[in-house]
C-alpha cells in the first residue's frame, strides 16, 4: 500500500550499581547539565517503520523525509534517523533532509549506524572504522549531536574486547574531532549488562563516548540494569518489551519505572520510541506516542 503525503500527515543491578558510585563516572559528579534535573524530549526511531522505508537500494513506501512530516503531525520534538533508511549519502540528500527537519521545528536526536569493532587489524577492520568516520561526516552536515555505535560480533572471544576497545577509541577520537558523541548501545554481545557498558566506557575513557541506553536489550533484571547506566546516557530508546527479571523472557515494559530511573539520574535529553511490536506501526505508534508524552513530560 502507497501512503499519500495527506495520508501521512493524518496519521498523525546491585554490584554494577556500586561499582558506577566508586568509579569515576559517578551520576552527576562535576556536570552542570545534569546538576540542572531531568528534562525529557520525545523522539521517534526511524527503525520502527522498517518494512516502510527504503533500504538496501530498494524503495520504500515512503522516504525519511514523509517520516519527518509523520512525526510534525504528531506533534514530536524530533526524529532519530537510522543510517539503514538513507536514500542516499551525497550531500545534497543529507541537506534537503537536514532542512525538511529544521522547517518542521524537529530536532535530530540521533542517528544509529552498524559497525562491527570486533575485528583484528586488517583489511576488514579498517572498512569498519571507515564506515564510522563517514557516517561521523555525515552526522556533521546533518546537525546530528550523537551516533549509535555497536561493540561487534563475536570473533575471537580472547581478544574481541581490546579489539572493540581500540576501534572504539579510534573513532571517540575523529568523532570528537568533529563535535560528534558515539553512543556505545547495549545490544547483545560484550554489552547486555550494566557491568559490561560500564566496563567499556571505563577501559575507553573517552569524553566523547557515552551510552545509548535501549530498554529493551538488556539481558535480565532490566530495570536494574537501566538505573546503573542512566547517568550515562546521551540517547534513549525505549522499546514496549523489557526481559522479565530472570531473563526467560519478555513482559511489557513499565514506562512509568523507565521515565523515573531516567529522572532519578537528571537526564537531559531525548526518549525515541523504537517500536518492534506485531501490529502494524502506521496504527500502533500513534497512541504509544501519546502514552510515552504523558509518562515523560514533567
Amino acid at each position: 500500500m502507497q501512503w499519500t503525503r495527506r495520508q501521512l500527515l493524518g496519521s498523525g543491578l546491585a554490584a554494577a550499581a556500586a561499582w558506577t558510585m566508586n568509579g569515576k563516572a559517578r551520576a552527576g559528579e562535576d556536570s552542570p547539565v545534569r546538576a540542572a534535573g531531568s528534562k525529557i524530549g520525545l523522539s521517534l526511531a526511524a527503525y520502527s517503520f522498517r518494512d516502510y522505508l527504503p533500504q538496501g537500494g530498494k524503495p520504500g513506501k515512503f522516504t525519511l523525509h514523509d517520516l519527518c512530516d509523520m512525526a510534525a503531525g504528531w506533534n514530536l520534538d524530533a526524529i532519530e534517523p537510522t543510517s539503514y533508511y538513507f536514500s542516499s549519502e551525497d550531500a545534497a540528500y543529507i541537506h534537503s533532509l537536514k532542512a525538511r527537519a529544521f522547517r518542521l521545528g524537529l530536532d535530530i536526536s540521533g542517528m544509529p549506524i552498524r559497525n562491527n569493532f570486533c575485528l583484528p587489524p586488517g583489511e576488514a577492520r579498517d572498512a569498519e572504522l571507515q564506515h564510522v568516520r563517514t557516517w561521523v561526516d555525515h552526522a556533521v552536515e546533518l546537525g546530528v549531536p550523537c551516533i549509535r555505535i555497536f561493540a561487534g560480533q563475536k570473533n575471537d572471544p580472547e581478544n574481541d574486547f581490546a579489539w572493540m576497545v581500540d576501534g572504539m577509541k579510534a573513532s571517540c577520537d575523529y568523532a570528537g574531532s568533529r563535535g560528534v558523541f558515539l553512543g556505545i548501545e547495549n545490544h547483545g554481545y560484550l554489552t547486555d549488562t550494566a557491568e559490561a557498558l560500564l566496563r567499556i566506557v571505563d577501559a575507553a575513557g573517552h569524553e566523547w563516548l557515552g551510552v545509548n541506553l535501549d530498554t529493551g536489550n538488556f539481558r535480565d533484571r532490566p530495570y536494574d540494569h537501566m538505573a546503573a547506566v542512566a547517568h550515562l546516557a546521551l540517547t534513549v530508546q525505549i522499546k514496549i518489551q523489557v526481559r522479565t527479571a530472570d531473563g526467560t523472557g519478555v513482559e511489557d515494559a513499565d514506562f512509568e519505572r523507565i521515565a523515573g530511573i531516567l529522572r532519578n539520574a537528571n537526564y537531559r535529553g531525548y526518549a525515541a520510541l523504537e517500536y518492534e511490536g506485531e501490529e502494524d506501526p502506521m496504527t500502533a505508534v500513534p497512541p504509544l506516542l501519546e502514552t510515552l508524552r504523558r509518562t515523560l513530560k514533567p
